[in-house]
């Protein structure tokens, strides 16, 4: 299953601008990521991972779309100089420290699988995303997006999805849909912050940071402390991503809403960590990594995956039962 940093109704959005550019790169990107799904990715945009005895790889498409492209850096290497290659090396080597030293987990399907990047994929193209194989990133078209690998969370996000895809392997539609993605939220804000050295209380709470240009009136892709509050463009639109059960959008679109309806779980998450307190990833991440590992079911809901929060908080279930609570989810 392949999974995107951006969602289609976004890019839609993109593609209406009055800038031909942005609207042509969208239209491109869209065009790439519908055919992908269609085909289930065709040899030329997918790769084998093949075991090299190192933790990550990065390699370069050099804007084309054959995967994995030429290596240009592994553990060891120096600095290319080059920010997307360096960038991707970096993130992807604090995402595995953070699994490991953190939720004593070994890569992405704990068994230490090499963990394969790919940067300057395409032209322009406006996304990153996770294809079952390895963790692709585009460079955005220049004016309305920058390049991907710039966030270090969007890196977290997308490989969170294969350590989802190993473990829960939660179905990506409607409820559970949406906490796929909440929970690659979770695991790519709770690195940055690790890297940022900052206590939940602390933190910002954006997803995406800095993917927008100058030219985009918006601070991020998400907020997870105020859900639909990142962005408010006169040509994009505002955020549409809801933050309680009051307001869930039920829709064909997105997979069932799937990035929409993250926003619900995602300021619970931020209601749990600032309550039990300390860092993200080391407080409440914790307790949402053992309830994502716990053996819940493809198709657990918010109160499923609330229920299994709980059960998992010890000393801390009723601040976690609470935050769930403020978002309009019961825990049995």
């Amino acid at each position: 299953m392949r999974h995107a940093f951006v969602p289609d109704y976004l890019l839609e959005r993109v593609r209406a601008m009055d800038d031909a550019h942005c609207a042509r790169c969208a239209d491109l990107t869209l065009e790439h990521d519908r055919r992908f799904r269609a085909t289930r990715g065709a040899q030329s945009l997918t790769a084998t991972a093949v075991a090299s005895g190192k933790p990550w790889e990065i390699h370069d498409a050099e804007h084309g779309t054959t995967l994995p492209g030429r290596l240009v850096r592994s553990p060891g290497d120096a600095a290319t100089g080059d920010d997307a290659t360096d960038e991707a090396a970096d993130g992807i080597a604090a995402a595995l420290a953070m699994y490991a030293e953190v939720y004593d987990r070994d890569s992405f399907d704990d068994k230490g699988a090499d963990v394969l990047g790919t940067v300057h994929y395409d032209q322009n193209y406006d996304n990153a995303f996770w294809n079952g194989t390895q963790l692709v990133f585009g460079d955005g078209d220049g004016k309305a997006f920058g390049r991907f690998t710039r966030p270090v969370d969007v890196l977290g996000h997308e490989l969170t999805h294969a350590v989802t895809e190993r473990t829960a392997g939660l179905t990506y539609e409607g409820q559970s849909g949406a906490l796929n993605e909440s929970i690659s939220d979770v695991f790519g804000i709770s690195l940055k912050q690790r890297l940022l050295k900052q206590s939940a209380k602390q933190a910002d709470w954006l997803i995406g940071e800095g993917i927008f240009l100058a030219g985009v009136k918006g601070t991020a892709l998400r907020s997870m402390k105020a859900p639909g509050t990142a962005y408010d463009d006169p040509q994009l639109g505002k955020d549409p991503q809801v933050g309680d059960m009051k307001d869930y959008v039920d829709t064909s679109d997105d997979n069932g809403g799937v990035h929409t309806n993250s926003g619900i779980p995602n300021r619970a998450f931020y209601l749990a960590a600032t309550a039990v307190g300390g860092s993200a990833a080391e407080g409440a991440g914790r307790i949402w990594y053992a309830a994502l590992t716990s053996g819940i079911g493809a198709d657990t809901d918010f109160a499923g995956f609330a229920t299994a929060t709980v059960d998992a908080a010890g000393e801390h279930a009723d601040d976690v039962r609470k935050a769930w609570q403020g978002v309009g989810v019961t825990a049995s």
